[in-house]
């Protein structure tokens, strides 16, 4: 996607929306599209040379360039050929959200913003938020990892997508703006944080579901991680409340994250709990029917809602949709309406049913709390036996991996350990590191859980020697639609894998 500026966007205006850069050459050069991949610049491109971990982006500048790039950003004013005109700016990354954002001439401005992070939830939660605001009778606009919305149009967001990048979220932005909407919802991850893919993005509410265990091959530590995710808190104090929209946070108190969040000055803030004593919490909670009824109990007083997601944890996700949507002003009768008319999210706990005298369900669980949440709420329905299929990320963070095999080994009878993203790591040492944690959990191999690396053969197994009134659980991927193997994206969907596995076993 493109965003086609004002003709009068010059490259020395767009220079003022990135505090201390300094122009280098032409300032009235006119300035239609900002890349960072020199494989899309096309002539009259501004090239973002970004830093990387492994390759710096400055090396392809002379690629750019001879692509017809006509001004080139970088962080030092070395890289910039004599005779080329750009920007030296103290930090890459940011300066291509800015840019992004001024290029579509600052599109949150004209919105009211709600951010979702945290560990697990965030897409659920951005939903429930979605559909709350939607019963209120507001145009709203979505971005998640699942997909983006805008207006009646529905946007693959691509393979393994996090954040979009700037360019393209910023284009997002600007697209609602055209369609008449009025609330935006963005997912945001702390790789989207850290990488500056918000920049430019004036959020008016900060929303988190919970922070645990995850992405510590980019952030290092969980202090780290946790330090990311408060970034999303801590922008809202950098921009100026919109006219009737004060910044607003939402948090939760049973979270290690919620007495960080409750020192920054934010001006109205909101908890909501399953444990401590929030603000809001649940009362009388009765599951049934695959969902929950219960009494949130609110600052506006007590909502009675029905909601369509099972789990303790999807009440969780809940309450943080019912308390933003407060602090957004919206009445208790469409929270209601809201809540009750969410569809779900697609490869969240997504039941496949053929008619087999079992149960199948895919959940893009992939954190050690993810599994343990979704393995315990099975389990509290009875004993009934259940199968667990699963791996871990390649080239991602190895410290979760016991750890969400000790989860599976504690809570699952069968587990199946296999295939999920590789890349370039071999496929035997992540399943290795995932068979600590379930050996810890005291669980036999060959008896009670196997190393099958291929996928289809796992999910197969699975289905196969499921049980009447068993259930499965194929884990990891959810709504996703590739796998990585090697370097190659190939196409993939565990849906289709599990469809296909039922049928043969009911052909049998």
């Amino acid at each position: 996607m493109i965003v086609q500026p004002p003709p009068t966007v010059t490259l020395g205006a767009l220079a003022r929306a990135v505090p201390g850069a300094r122009l280098v050459g032409e300032a009235e050069m006119k300035v239609d599209r900002i890349v960072f991949d020199s494989r899309r610049v096309r002539p009259g491109s501004v090239f973002v040379a970004l830093p990387g971990t492994v390759v710096d982006g400055a090396r392809y500048i002379p690629n750019a360039i001879s692509a017809g790039a006509s001004a080139i950003v970088a962080e030092q004013a070395t890289s910039i050929p004599p005779g080329i005109p750009g920007l030296v700016v103290p930090s890459a990354r940011r300066a291509l959200g800015l840019l992004a954002a001024g290029l579509a001439d600052w599109p949150s401005r004209d919105l009211r913003v709600v951010g979702v992070t945290g560990t697990d939830g965030k897409t659920t939660t951005s939903g429930l938020i979605a559909s709350i605001l939607r019963a209120a009778g507001r145009n709203v606009g979505t971005v998640t990892t699942v997909f983006a919305e805008i207006g009646v149009e529905q946007i693959d967001t691509g393979f393994h997508t996090t954040t979009p990048d700037a360019p393209e979220l910023q284009t997002y932005l600007r697209q609602m703006v055209q369609h008449g909407v009025q609330d935006a919802v963005l997912e945001v991850t702390s790789h989207g944080l850290v990488q500056e893919r918000v920049a430019g993005c004036e959020f008016d509410l900060a929303v988190i579901t919970n922070v645990t265990h995850d992405h510590f091959e980019l952030h290092g530590s969980y202090e780290a991680y946790l330090a990311a995710k408060l970034r999303l808190f801590e922008s809202l104090l950098e921009y100026p409340a919109k006219l009737g929209s004060p910044k607003g946070a939402v948090y939760n108190l049973d979270d290690p994250s919620a007495e960080p969040i409750a020192r920054l000055a934010i001006p109205i803030r909101l908890s909501y709990a399953l444990e401590k004593r929030a603000e809001v919490r649940p009362r009388a909670v009765r599951f049934r029917d695959g969902g929950a009824v219960f009494d949130a109990e609110t600052p506006a007083g007590t909502i009675p809602l029905e909601l369509p997601l099972p789990g303790w944890y999807n009440i969780a996700n809940c309450l943080a949709a019912v308390s933003a949507t407060l602090l957004l002003g919206v009445a208790p009768s469409a929270i209601q309406e809201g809540v009750a008319a969410f569809p779900g999210v697609p490869g969240r706990m997504e039941r496949i049913d053929l008619g087999q005298p079992f149960e199948v369900y895919v959940d893009f669980a992939h954190t050690p709390n993810g599994v343990e949440q979704v393995l315990a709420m099975v389990r509290e329905r009875g004993r009934r036996s259940i199968s667990v299929v699963f791996g871990c990320n390649g080239l991602r963070d190895r410290q979760k991996r016991p750890r969400m095999g000790e989860a599976a080994g504690r809570l699952a009878d069968r587990i199946y350990l296999t295939a999920e993203d590789p890349r370039t790591e071999p496929l035997d040492q992540i399943i290795e590191d995932i068979a600590v944690g379930v050996l810890r959990a005291n669980r036999r191999e060959g008896v009670d859980f196997w190393r099958v690396p291929d996928r289809t053969d796992a999910i197969g197994r699975a289905i196969d020697e499921a049980a009447e009134g068993d259930i499965v659980l194929v884990l990891g991927k959810g709504h996703e639609r590739s796998m990585c193997i090697g370097t190659t994206e190939f196409p993939w969907s565990d849906q289709d894998v599990v469809r296909a596995a039922v049928s043969r076993r009911l052909r049998k």
